[in-house]
């Protein structure tokens, strides 16, 4: 990987890097960084190009560096199981983060560490800050000393150029199908089932893991894609589309389930061995409900390329390729909605019904 000398938790044999998949260069900065860390470092890339996978190793090195054996192990296999009592993930909870979050991280980063190390603050979809952004300049730039700040972002705003002065900028490219269905190949996944995960996996090795667990993924994505020959124009047939969709994401959730209970189970083998504090029960559980909210985003986002590829299969062969136009730019539109946290039932049935009339116009 490195001409670099391994850090604590890789010579203890944790493998803190292997979630991230074509970015090497945004990976080499991090592991340089692990070492004598600066205060704030801003992770910028699009959607799907491995941030949130990066930030968790880089973290994970972050708050095991400067231990030993397997101390540095342990506080490294928490950290990646978004476990570890010093580290804090901060998610929007709306459309944007909203000024209450805002207040919480500036409190969270004047606290001592609770395990006698480092802090590590994870900021997610930093874009989003709608206007937030100043309030958190002076703890960005002035936090406590053992305090890092990992700043999450799929672009650089205007309302945060400020911040990104003051933080180390590691550039993240987009992560293509053929990076990810390559390490699921060295990881002896079939090839052409490499191909269906790497597809619908968003750039996510983790999501592109926990699918190849996933039996039904073939159906879903042969229901998204024959949606269109199910509507009749009906609004019966629109919602009973809606309806068997919506279903079908729900019932994607149990490998994800299956997941979680495992990693519970782990966590409580590790409290009955080193006792409750400092175990991380809090942040596991933390984690696990924003593991689940974007996996059904994830869920719906791969539904809706999907039926994008469909309608791009059907304007190769179609006489009127302005109606496929208005359907692709309509799925889309709901592609961006879902940053809002829509009423997904209702945005479903309007471009259901959107692409119904197109196809009987």
């Amino acid at each position: 990987m490195t001409d670099q000398p391994l850090l604590a938790a890789e010579r203890a044999g944790v493998d803190l890097w292997s979630q991230v998949v074509g970015q090497s260069a945004a990976v080499a900065m991090a592991r340089a960084a692990s070492r004598t860390p600066v205060h704030a470092y801003l992770l910028v890339g699009p959607r799907g190009s491995g941030k949130r996978e990066l930030a968790r190793a880089f973290a994970a090195a972050l708050l095991s560096e400067h231990r030993d054996g397997d101390d540095a192990a342990h506080h490294a296999r928490l950290a990646l199981a978004g476990g570890h009592p010093d580290l804090t993930v901060v998610e929007r909870e709306g459309a944007s983060i909203r000024k209450e979050q805002i207040d919480e991280i500036i409190a969270m980063a004047s606290r001592s560490s609770r395990e006698g190390g480092r802090r590590v603050l994870v900021l997610d979809e930093f874009h989003l800050v709608a206007g937030q952004a100043p309030r958190l300049l002076k703890s960005i730039e002035e936090p406590p000393p053992d305090t890092v700040f990992i700043v999450l972002a799929d672009e650089v705003p205007e309302e945060l150029i400020t911040i990104a002065s003051r933080c180390v900028r590691i550039e993240l490219g987009p992560v293509t199908d053929d990076a990810v269905a390559e390490q699921l190949l060295r990881e002896g996944v079939d090839p052409d089932q490499a191909s269906m995960l790497a597809m619908a996996s968003g750039g996510s090795m983790a999501r592109a893991r926990l699918l190849a667990t996933d039996e039904r993924l073939a159906l879903r994505r042969e229901a998204w894609r024959s949606v269109p020959d199910r509507l009749d124009g009906s609004g019966s047939s629109t919602m009973e589309q809606v309806d068997s969709l919506l279903a079908m994401i729900e019932d994607a959730m149990a490998p994800l389930a299956a997941q979680q209970a495992a990693e519970i189970d782990a966590m409580a083998a590790v409290i009955k061995a080193r006792g409750e504090r400092g175990s991380g029960r809090k942040q596991l559980e933390d984690r696990h409900k924003r593991q689940t909210r974007r996996h059904r985003t994830d869920e719906i986002r791969f539904g809706l390329a999907e039926l994008s590829r469909r309608c791009r299969d059907d304007m190769l062969e179609s006489t009127r390729p302005q109606q496929q136009i208005a359907a692709l730019a309509a799925i889309a539109e709901l592609d961006r909605e879902l940053v809002r946290n829509p009423n997904l039932r209702l945005q479903l049935a309007a471009l259901f019904s959107e692409l119904s009339a197109l196809r009987h116009r």
